[in-house]
Order: structure tokens, then sequence, then C-alpha cells
């Protein structure tokens, strides 16, 4: 289990006790967007200071990328899986609106995956490497957080209780977004069970933290940096605990 920073759990345990409350509802949006941006590019939150997200692109080798760890996931695996969570999660199950991910996008990464990746084999994982084109693989992050930005933006308290609908979960098959081996259709039913705020805690915070903390290991390991051991004590980050 990974050990995310004190900071960062703090934060999650404010986003739990402020967003169902009425009157620290704005406070949590707040808390709620300042993690987000945390998490993304800074051009999605269009600031000057670098983010954590940033910090991990910051001198990667583009071989480092590709190389499949001990945990039989890599890099660029990493970044489409919680791209992609988020956009579906984020879009079709808070927003109630389609994707970012289309067929013209899927051209543009130069793949031939729509889901999240959970089922995907090693040698999947190997051909993902190979073929998806990392520039566009920013790109889709970069515009799967401004949607996701203007989503938190226009929420408001009464819609922290409300779930999704069953038509909404199949879309998401219908799509492409889950396939229907065990280890990835039993996104539907996880998703199903939780309302807006329980979305809000995990995918769209702690999942990408845990993910992210995944890459900047593959990085201090094979990427010839000497970093300090945690991604989120490096000083962009400013969730040191």
């Amino acid at each position: 289990m990974i050990n995310v920073s004190k900071g960062w759990n703090e934060k999650q345990k404010n986003l739990n006790v402020f967003l169902p409350n009425q009157k620290t509802f704005v406070k949590g949006i707040k808390l709620l967007l300042e993690m987000h941006s945390m998490l993304h590019d800074k051009k999605v939150y269009k600031i000057t200071s670098e983010t954590c997200y940033n910090d991990l692109w910051e001198d990667m080798k583009e071989e480092t990328c590709k190389i499949i760890s001990n945990k039989e996931t890599s890099v660029l695996w990493n970044i489409w899986h919680i791209t992609r969570i988020e956009d579906i999660v984020s879009n079709m199950l808070i927003g109630n609106k389609e994707t970012i991910f289309n067929k013209e996008l899927q051209t543009k990464l130069g793949v031939k995956i729509k889901d999240t990746g959970n089922a995907m084999t090693y040698s999947e994982i190997e051909l993902l490497n190979k073929n998806i084109n990392i520039k566009e693989l920013k790109e889709y992050r970069v515009q799967v957080g401004k949607s996701t930005k203007k989503i938190i933006e226009a929420l408001e308290f009464n819609d922290i209780k409300r779930k999704a609908e069953k038509e909404q979960l199949e879309k998401i098959k219908q799509n492409g977004g889950v396939t229907d081996d065990p280890k990835s259709i039993w996104l539907l039913d996880f998703w199903g069970k939780k309302n807006v705020l329980g979305l809000i805690m995990m995918p769209i915070t702690r999942h990408q933290v845990v993910h992210l903390n995944d890459c900047f290991k593959i990085k201090q390991k094979y990427n010839g940096l000497v970093r300090q051991p945690g991604w989120l004590s490096h000083k962009s980050c400013g969730f040191l605990g």
C-alpha cells in the first residue's frame, strides 16, 4: 500500500467534512480545486507555478515512460489510466455529458484501447507504450482537467448526494469505457454505489495521487535522477506532512 503524504491525507479528510456541510461547502470546493490543480498541468488552472504533475515530466526520458515496473505498470499506462477514469467519472457520471475521448482523439493518440486499462496484460501495456502518442496523451489530460475544473466550479450543494443513473453507467459500457473482463466491469458497480462526494474522494482525488506516486517511483528508479523518496515531499507539491 502506498503511503500518501500526511498533508494530502489531511486534505482528503477535510474534503469529506467540508463538502457535505452546507455551511462549509464553498470552502470544500475551494480546497477541491486546489487539490485538483496539483494533479494536472499548470495550463489547466493557468497558474505559473509548477504542479506535482509538471514535476513528474521534468527531465523525464522517453524510455523511462515506457519501462514496465515490477507492478507491471508504466508511467504512460498510469497517465492513461487516471486520465481515462477522470474523463469517464467527471464528465459522464458527475457532469452528465460526453467524454473528451472520442474516435478522433483515439486516432490522434494512436491506440486501439478505449477503456481504462484495468484488465490490460503485460503485452498489451507494452503495445500501449510503443504506440501511444505522448504529446497527444498530455494534451488529452489537459482537456480532461479543464473539463473537470468547470464541472467542479458548477457543483451545488444539492449535487453532493446525487448518484449516477443506471443509464449513465450502461452508457459507459456501451462506449467502451469498461470491458466485460472481471478486472474491468467491476468499476461500474463501484461507481454506481457512490454519490458525487464519493466519486470526488475516489477516484477524482485520491486515486490519481496513488497512481502519480507510482509514476514518481518509476522515474526515481529508472530515470537516473537522485530524488528524495516520496514525490509529495518535493517543493512544488506543497503537501509535505
